[in-house]
């Protein structure tokens, strides 16, 4: 089958202007494509799944196109990792990648989207993957059941347009991001402790803050994380990954965005 005979496959001729699940479902089984397939072509034709309506007038069907056809990695699906994915499954996101070698506790409950008394126990990146396909069918999802290590990173960041950083410590965040490096993926980093947070978007060899932090953990063992800490920092995270995606501006190279919620500070801190 030639490219011209697969893209005319895919898209197929459109008389309605949006379209829902079903549509979506009945799309795909016509035109013998997946639903991504499905919904990449509906828009490349002019029809709207109905699930992005509400983002249209903000990104529009270029970049909604944009994101349909991006790959994003999340490491950690924690109290960041949980809400990063369920946000970027939302904002239309084609491929995810999530990685946790942990499993949900009693003490996650407070601030972590995905836990609930009744996934005590359960592993982390399953329970994300599962969550993502709820929200979105069409999404395509792989889930690596470990943390990230020399072994894994490679086949963690295949084909991945966008790395994000969910972590909980800087050894693996220093091992995502030299990863990153190597394969010129840009590198989205958050991170949490109490009523502070703070915000990093690296495209190359710009110096991040926690390459020079002498600690693996940070504060967070002794100051907690509260649920609002995570759900903003997690949001501010997800917009500059679809900044990117989309071809937006982003955070300026070398810049750290420090966040002070007690007293409501958000300051721009040029790394040297």
């Amino acid at each position: 089958m030639t490219e011209k005979e697969e893209s005319a496959r895919i898209q197929g001729d459109i008389s309605e202007t949006l379209m829902d699940p079903d549509a979506e479902r009945r799309w795909a089984q016509e035109r013998g494509c997946s639903l991504l397939e499905a919904q990449i072509g509906a828009l490349q034709k002019g029809r709207i799944p109905l699930r992005f309506d509400r983002t249209m007038g903000t990104l529009g069907r270029e970049g909604q196109l944009r994101l349909l056809q991006s790959t994003v990695a999340v490491a950690g699906c924690g109290g960041l990792g949980g809400l990063i994915v369920d946000l970027l499954a939302r904002s239309g996101i084609g491929r995810l990648h999530v990685a946790d070698g942990d499993v949900f506790a009693v003490s996650n409950l407070n601030r972590q989207i995905l836990s609930s008394e009744k996934r005590i126990g359960t592993g982390k990146a399953a329970t994300a993957a599962a969550h993502v396909r709820a929200i979105n069918g069409a999404l395509e999802v792989r889930a690596f059941d470990g943390f990230i290590d020399e072994e894994t990173v490679g086949s963690f960041l295949e084909g991945v347009d966008v790395a994000v950083d969910a972590l909980d410590n800087n050894l693996s965040r220093r091992l995502l991001l030299k990863a990153c490096r190597e394969k010129a993926i840009p590198f989205v980093h958050g991170a949490i402790a109490g009523f502070w947070g703070q915000l990093q978007v690296i495209k190359g060899d710009e110096r991040a803050l926690f390459e020079d932090e002498e600690s693996n953990k940070g504060i967070e063992g002794q100051t907690g994380n509260p649920p609002f800490t995570p759900a903003l920092v997690a949001s501010l995270e997800v917009t500059e990954t679809v900044k990117l995606l989309t071809g937006r501006s982003t955070l300026p190279e070398g810049t750290l965005l420090w966040i002070d919620l007690e007293n409501l500070e958000f300051r721009r801190l040029k790394l040297s």
